[in-house]
């Protein structure tokens, strides 16, 4: 079966479009543990797909260099680099402190292989920003990236490295403005607070607010010193549909790259955004969701696609599956060809899959007070940001392999794990304790009035152990 379907309607989104993809065979294999969501597996289901799909064929495939340790560390703290690479599950018990201090345990486990997953899906978004620097690509894909939680010197959210952040940080080698969009149904808040004092980079997040992790996300949250108004946050309700989503995500990127005019554009795929996510309780069809990539892709601007959450497994698969052909400019069947993974798709074995009957929680009216509200403050950016280039920072070092020495085109070793499509105590638990923090942060903010708009104590939580998030103003 042919199954690579058309390309795209001609038009700015359907200009053709050199896309290189990164992918390591081995991702799959890292476990975070028994019923923990998180499941890397799901990176290989959705190249099994892909690849079935013919995309493959269409992209530039790279195995990804493993990020350094100095790579790591031009965000996270070398302390915190260096526990993530040497700590173990068998070690782990002689460092219950460090543990406590950098945030690992129930949600961040340590687990075998820790770092160089890490590296490897960091590696992924640093050969991504590298490439297209180079104008050697119009779109970079790292399905295994994404991990947009991280703070500089702690885990959170199943998130150990940022490798999002360290993708930006290259892109602003070259370019003077970056943009970074966030769909994923959590608040982006480690890329946020990262570049929360900058007007060098845009960060926009579309997310689930009120108790749900990680808590922040505040439309009054708009960044801080020169970056007032640099940070922009939509705070959604449950059961939010394809078309109240996109009439909040046009207008507003629209407006945003009309101001801002990025030079590069980074997008967090987070498919926990979808309808049945298992950990979400958003409503957006895959169509819906990749929506937001053919918009993107539209403005023809260096684009970084990456992803994030997502915990019903198939429908991640699916969901990046799709996204994949969007970048490339191919539509694709519904009806899905026979791959490793076909018995996960049933009982119809499509591509798509329809939204549930669930509520729409987001009015007419909630949805447009929040546009205007937003419009407004991007009113308040008067001029385009500009710096003056000294001596440009060197590149990172990134020696990828192409696609002749990988085995993308053969058959992919079957995975033989267990199924993890329903819950599990251990997923509530979870949830639990994400329902907590996000009571502990609403909390903070009831007991500090002292704090100004945009100034919560989540942005620079800093002690005798933990540095401040933000990007060391040296390298901005």
């Amino acid at each position: 079966m042919d199954g690579s379907g058309n390309s795209l309607l001609a038009g700015p989104e359907g200009r053709k479009k050199r896309v290189c993809y990164y992918y390591d065979s081995e991702v799959g294999n890292y476990y975070y543990g028994q019923g923990h969501p998180m499941k890397p597996h799901r990176i290989r289901m959705a190249h099994s797909l892909l690849v079935h799909y013919g995309l493959h064929q269409k992209m530039d495939v790279f195995a990804p260099t493993k990020a350094k340790e100095r790579d790591l560390c031009l965000f996270h703290a070398d302390d915190y680099v260096r526990f993530l690479k040497t700590v173990t599950p068998e070690t782990q018990h002689e460092q219950i402190r460090q543990l406590k201090r950098f945030n690992v345990g129930e949600d961040c486990p340590v687990f075998d292989g820790l770092f160089p997953f890490c590296q490897t899906y960091a590696g992924g978004s640093l050969g991504g920003a590298v490439r297209l620097n180079q104008k050697m690509a119009d779109i970079a894909i790292n399905w295994a990236g994404g991990l947009h939680h991280a703070k500089k010197c702690e885990a959170s959210g199943f998130c150990y490295v940022n490798d999002i952040v360290l993708a930006i940080l290259e892109l602003l080698k070259f370019h003077e403005r970056v943009l970074y969009i966030d769909i994923d149904i959590h608040h982006g808040d480690g890329v946020e607070e990262a570049f929360y004092t900058t007007d060098r980079v845009m960060t926009v997040s579309f997310h689930k607010f009120g108790d749900y992790f990680p808590g922040t996300g505040d439309i009054r949250d708009v960044g801080f010193e020169k970056g007032k108004y640099y940070s922009l946050n939509v705070p959604l309700n449950d059961g939010i549909d394809d078309e109240s989503y996109q009439c909040l995500f046009k207008p507003i990127i629209s407006k945003v790259m009309e101001v801002f005019q990025p030079g590069a554009v980074v997008l967090q795929c987070g498919a926990d955004s979808l309808s049945g996510d298992r950990l979400g309780c958003f409503n957006l069809s895959v169509k819906g969701h990749a929506e937001c990539v053919r918009f993107m892709r539209s403005f023809n601007v260096p684009l970084l696609l990456v992803g994030g959450g997502g915990y019903t497994m198939r429908n991640v698969a699916r969901c990046w599956c799709y996204e994949t052909g969007v970048a490339v400019g191919v539509e694709l069947e519904d009806k899905m060809p026979y791959n490793e993974y076909y018995e996960y798709f049933g009982p119809d074995y499509t591509l798509h899959v329809a939204p549930s009957n669930m509520e729409n929680q987001n009015s007419l009216q909630y949805l447009q007070t929040i546009r205007e509200r937003l419009l407004e403050n991007l009113s308040r950016l008067q001029h385009v940001p500009s710096i003056q280039f000294s001596e440009r920072p060197p590149d990172t070092e990134i020696l990828d392999e192409d696609e002749e020495e990988m085995d993308v085109k053969g058959k992919i070793r079957i995975w033989d794990g267990e199924f993890y499509d329903s819950e599990s105590e251990h997923a509530e638990n979870l949830r639990s304790n994400h329902d907590l923090d996000a009571n502990n942060v609403a909390a903070l903010r009831r007991h500090t009035p002292e704090l100004t708009e945009g100034q919560t104590t989540k942005r620079f939580k800093c002690n005798e152990e933990k540095g401040s998030n933000v990007v060391n103003s040296s390298i901005l």
